[in-house]
């Protein structure tokens, strides 16, 4: 959810500092466990590619695809699960607040580095059963919709609640 549109459900919500805290980390724990699992998934998965027959055929632009990708997935997979780390390491210190703001900031940047690992492996698979060309425009195509789902989208909701939230001011204010 994005911050705006949290200022303007908070404010709707009878709920302490704590409470909230308590709402927003089960929340962001549920998003965790979905992309987490994809990521860890994605990964066993590039982990065993290299020692398949096929691997010794690929190209040095494949292999060099192969290597982004092993290397974004761990460290998506890695920054994913440093959120549950994170948890561990300040839990009952009265920090909750403070550990949801950086948890989300890692949640991000590992949707990221999934979002760069996808990338790899979507052109790396199409590189090998297309030709060049087909392989950099599907991959284009699919991650300027990932762009469009995961970073317009949000923005696009934020922005509107900003004007919402400007509107009401404005008409309380008459």
């Amino acid at each position: 959810m994005a911050q705006t549109d949290r200022k303007i459900e908070d404010s709707e919500r009878d709920e302490t500092v704590s409470e909230q805290a308590d709402r927003r980390w089960n929340e962001l724990l549920q998003e965790v466990r979905v992309v987490q699992t994809g990521a860890q998934i994605l990964f066993g998965f590039l982990l065993s590619v290299a020692f398949t027959s096929r691997f010794e055929t690929l190209t040095d632009l494949e292999r060099g695809l192969y290597i982004w990708a092993v290397i974004f997935g761990a460290t998506a997979t890695g920054t994913l699960v440093g959120v549950v780390v994170l948890h561990l390491a300040v839990a009952g210190i009265g920090r909750k607040p403070s550990l949801v703001a950086t948890a989300r900031r890692l949640v991000m940047l590992g949707v990221g580095l999934l979002a760069l690992t996808v990338a790899c492996v979507l052109l790396l698979l199409l590189h090998v059963v297309t030709d060049g060309a087909v392989a950099w425009v599907s991959a284009t195509v699919v991650m300027v919709w990932f762009g469009v789902c995961w970073l317009l989208l949000p923005w696009i909701l934020r922005r509107g609640a900003f004007r919402h939230e400007k509107e009401e001011r404005t008409h309380q204010g008459e």
